[in-house]
């Protein structure tokens, strides 16, 4: 919904990030509310914007516990804005602050709000693990008993198998299929080579060590966790040792992006506000 007659030039005014983790690592105990908090707390920090109302803050991460629920109104509470600043989650594989980026431009851009903030957060370490629905059934079935014994019988079910804990699956629900997989049959159906792929790979990892070594990142990201530069860069890879990874899901090994780079924790959050 536009609000007056024109459109608004949106700014982004600067970004912050935690280093990015190697999961299972540095942020193997951090949950997602712990690090999009001290994310947002160094936007606050950083811009002077301690006890300001922005017009919204918005956040989310694609992996998320029950306790997640508010997830971004509860980092924003604890971050040092004003605690009347709105915040809302949004989740969207691999594209949640980047939709969420958008979002908050247009907000500005149409006149809703004057500035905000976009965020994301992801672990792979804190995942959610739930026993099986049969387990929750049987809960359900006692705590919904109106006498003693009705609440006591579903008891006498309870089998070993109920505590059988179930890992989260990131995969499409209608396919079956993970990311990785599904970008493995787009390698097949385009033909793009195995070495192609461990050429962009070997380039990414060169760059990303580089930007480090130059001081691109010395004001984008702050300290987390006792972590202070990002962990997951193989500063030592080469083409030969990359052809030599074990393939992560064809035999055939067409695709290395997902071995070559491992499965990372973090948080990131930029500001933006209408341009004046």
């Amino acid at each position: 919904m536009l609000v007056g007659s024109t459109v608004r030039r949106v700014a982004v005014v600067g970004g912050v990030r935690i280093p990015f983790a190697r999961s299972m690592g540095a942020y193997a105990h951090a949950s997602n509310q712990q690090m999009l908090t001290a994310t947002l707390r160094a936007l606050v920090e950083r811009y002077d914007l301690r006890g300001q109302r922005l017009g919204d803050v918005g956040a989310g991460a694609v992996l998320k516990h029950s306790q997640d629920f508010n997830l971004t109104r509860e980092a924003v509470f604890d971050s040092g804005l004003a605690p009347e600043t709105p915040a809302f989650d949004l989740q969207r594989a691999c594209g949640t602050s980047l939709d969420t980026a958008i979002l908050i431009g247009l907000k500005i851009a149409t006149g809703q709000i004057d500035s905000g903030v976009a965020a994301g957060v992801d672990t792979a370490s804190d995942v959610p693990i739930v026993y099986p629905k049969s387990y929750q059934q049987l809960l359900l079935r006692s705590a919904r008993g109106k006498s003693l014994g009705a609440r006591i019988a579903p008891w006498f079910g309870l089998r070993p198998r109920h505590f059988k804990p179930q890992l989260p699956a990131v995969i499409e629900p209608r396919t079956g299929l993970s990311m990785g997989q599904s970008c493995e049959q787009m390698a097949k159906d385009w033909g793009i080579a195995r070495a192609d792929q461990d050429q962009l790979a070997l380039e990414s990892h060169r760059k990303a060590a580089a930007a480090w070594d130059e001081g691109f990142y010395d004001d984008l990201v702050v300290d987390f966790a006792g972590l202070k530069q990002d962990d997951n860069i193989r500063r030592d890879t080469t083409l030969e040792k990359l052809a030599a990874l074990k393939p992560a899901f064809a035999a055939n090994g067409v695709l290395t992006a997902c071995y070559s780079t491992p499965v990372t924790d973090g948080a990131s959050c930029v500001l933006l506000a209408s341009e004046k």
